[in-house]
């Protein structure tokens, strides 16, 4: 469970605060960007915010703005530089629950966060109390994608969820394996417990058996299963099951079968019960204006920069592309975009013909979902007449029924 988000630019400030706030047997969860801790902030967020004023981008005040948008309750305490009265005066009276500056005295550090945390604690109950509390789907919140492939991904990750068992999750680089698991884990009975991350091939005895004590109660997720040194593999394989040990998540780039000849054969039978497959881009082109789009409102928040358009020529060369590195390489792109530093996407060997109807059926995903799938008002935003709409939908095997839910 994290007790405290920390959001901090400073890669070395951020891994010293990690380090006091562990020594104080508080749970962390460190981030380097308010961009990268946005979807952890929601009203089921179990502990409270820890952030810096300055950083880059969206600073601690755009922060403390949206979070006070997602729960006024929950309680986030703001750092600044030694002497900035100003800014203080500004954190308290927009509702941050503490201000302290940098470097800060320890012990005022975490006894101001303790003092947080009772109060979430306290508010949380209430709520669960009056049945107020909604946990949410974080398959829908964090795996993004309209098209039929990307439904199927969030349906077995709802399923395999439920379960009790290890997972193996697989797709190709770039496809999101960690993201996949961090939502198994959250849409498990285990959600309230840690979410630990390591690299496989990183791991030794003393390593491993750390990481399994910290995702007691939780999930440990591995990366790259299959470099798990093979000494450890055999530890891996004997560890109980249990809601008090920690549900195993690993992930592997390569097909599944060709684990068999990596792994001890009792950890491989043991991961191959639940399966979860990342489909890649090039399977489902339909949503690569979809996952473009947010990575660049996700870019420009990151830089500040205004959000440019899209127009539909560049999103059929995009949804043309094979993108070898998936989602990683849609993200760097979007990220040059947005700084107007490449233009053009890498020449496509689809045809004009299939590009254009790779565009025409982007387009109706798009204003479906974005209607819920109320045909009449998606027809009319196209400027289309009903027939020749339906038309469409079924050249491209679509149904507005389908979006009435999204």
């Amino acid at each position: 469970m994290t007790e405290v988000l920390l959001v901090e630019d400073d890669a070395s400030v951020r891994e010293a605060l990690e380090q006091t706030l562990e020594l104080a047997d508080l749970s962390v969860t460190a981030m380097g960007s308010f961009v990268a801790a946005k979807d952890r902030i929601t009203r089921s967020l179990p502990g409270v915010i820890l952030s810096d004023v300055r950083m880059p981008g969206r600073d601690g005040f755009h922060l403390l703005q949206y979070a006070r948008g997602v729960d006024a309750d929950l309680p986030v305490i703001l750092l600044t530089g030694e002497g900035d009265v100003p800014s203080a005066v500004r954190g308290i009276s927009e509702g941050a629950f503490a201000f302290l500056e940098k470097p800060c005295d320890p012990t005022e550090l975490v006894e101001v966060l303790r003092r947080a945390l009772h109060l979430r604690v306290a508010t949380l109950a209430a709520r669960q109390a009056r049945g107020a509390l909604e946990a949410g789907d974080a398959a829908a919140r964090l795996l993004f994608g309209v098209s039929p492939e990307a439904g199927a991904l969030r349906d077995t990750v709802r399923m395999v969820a439920r379960g009790g068992g290890a997972v193996l999750i697989h797709g190709e680089p770039g496809t999101g394996t960690s993201k996949v698991a961090e939502v198994v884990h959250l849409l498990s009975p285990r959600s309230a417990g840690p979410f630990v991350k390591r690299a496989a091939p990183a791991l030794d005895e003393a390593s491993l058996a750390q990481a399994l004590a910290r995702a007691q109660g939780g999930s440990l997720f591995l990366d790259k299963i299959e470099a798990l040194p093979r000494d450890l593999q055999y530890a891996l394989a004997e560890v109980p099951d249990g809601p008090e040990a920690a549900r195993l998540l690993a992930a592997t780039h390569g097909p599944p079968d060709a684990l068999l000849s990596s792994l001890d054969v009792d950890l491989y039978y043991r991961l191959e019960a639940l399966r979860v497959r990342i489909p890649s881009l090039k399977e489902r082109p339909s949503d690569i204006p979809v996952l473009f789009r947010h990575y660049l409102a996700q870019a420009c928040e990151q830089a500040d920069l205004p959000l440019p358009d899209v127009p539909p020529d560049v999103q059929a060369r995009l949804m043309a592309r094979d993108w070898p590195g998936n989602a990683r390489s849609l993200m760097n792109h979007a990220m040059r975009y947005a700084m107007g530093i490449e233009q053009e996407v890498p020449r496509a060997t689809a045809g004009l013909a299939d590009r254009m109807r790779a565009v025409e059926r982007a387009i109706l995903v798009e204003t479906l979902t974005r209607h819920h799938g109320a045909a009449t008002a998606a027809a009319r935003d196209l400027d289309l007449p009903r027939k020749t709409f339906y038309d469409k939908l079924t050249r491209h095997g679509l149904r507005a029924e389908d979006y009435r839910s999204s």
